[in-house]
């Protein structure tokens, strides 16, 4: 194994398109796990480490442009009111040395489905920063799953950014697994309220070949509460609208029986989730509305 160490991101280019069978590195939360067992032997590894632009963020009017490697950790800390969905999916992962150390670009070239990444990706929306000696790219987030473990992702090209929208409404975030840390999720399940478009996106992990949103439910939860004026009075959710948005939201998954839990469990606890994050993220809201009234 050749282990391949740019000092720029040029060089790290250049290196791909030279060895595109090379397997990036940065945080190496996967990568070297993958290799201790013994589950790939990669002919190169590349190293990102020393290209620093890959560990900072930029904030703009309307989004948020993220570093592949800014680690969990930072993001809880610097990013909780930009990113809320994918703050809260960050405290989730791993233990707080992993937070230190993994990102987001290493989640999205994995492409596992059970990455706790995935759900507020989707839920929140944006695009992946792809980029080769070729040029560079915005992949849309819906589009980058294409498989499970594979991504949309051509054999010379890496991850540079992920570009966020940021946050106009309350985003929520809820994993299900055996035990409350160090653990890969059963069943994940993000919700984004976007109340500039008037509109609703979610997020499902661990419970399909790869991440997916529930569209059909979040069509019917967007035009159920424009018809009941929702947006405009904020009203609580009837509890018949909740139910059915949580079978629709159980119904979008296409699980499997695993090591981790059966098929019929993960449909029932993503339609837990689903109900009990869109009344989170509901009365987060409604408390918004209340408090601009009273200003």
């Amino acid at each position: 194994m050749e282990f391949l160490r740019p000092a720029t991101w040029q060089e790290a280019l250049a290196a791909k398109a030279e060895h595109p069978t090379a397997v990036p590195i940065a945080g190496g939360t996967d990568v070297m796990v993958e290799i201790n067992f013994d589950h790939r032997r990669p002919d190169h590894l590349l190293d990102l480490n020393r290209i620093a632009e890959l560990e900072e963020w930029e904030t703009g009017e309307d989004t948020v442009r993220l570093g592949a490697s800014v680690p969990y950790s930072r993001i809880m800390a610097g990013l909780r009111t930009e990113l809320p969905g994918l703050a809260l999916a960050s405290h989730t992962v791993a233990s707080p040395q992993i937070r230190n150390r993994g990102g987001v670009g290493g989640n999205l070239g994995t492409a596992s489905p059970a990455g706790d990444a995935h759900p507020a990706l989707l839920a929140g929306g944006g695009a992946v920063e792809a980029e080769s000696v070729r040029g560079s790219r915005l992949i849309p987030i819906d589009d980058f799953y294409t498989g499970v473990k594979r991504n949309a992702l051509a054999p010379d090209e890496l991850i540079r950014a992920v570009h966020l929208k940021k946050a106009t409404g309350p985003q929520q975030f809820s994993k299900v697994g055996t035990r409350n840390a160090m653990v890969i999720a059963v069943c994940a399940f993000g919700i984004a309220l976007h109340p500039d478009t008037r509109t609703v996106r979610t997020g499902i992990g661990s419970a399909a070949p790869t991440p997916i949103r529930a569209k059909a439910a979040e069509e019917f939860l967007a035009a159920a509460m424009d018809e009941a004026g929702l947006w405009d009075s904020g009203k609580p959710v009837p509890p018949a609208v909740a139910k059915q948005f949580a079978d629709l939201v159980s119904g979008a998954a296409n699980p499997i029986d695993d090591v981790r839990g059966t098929a019929t469990y993960r449909r029932h606890a993503l339609g837990v989730m689903a109900r009990r994050t869109l009344g989170w993220t509901w009365q987060q809201y409604r408390d918004h509305q209340g408090s601009k009234s009273c200003a």
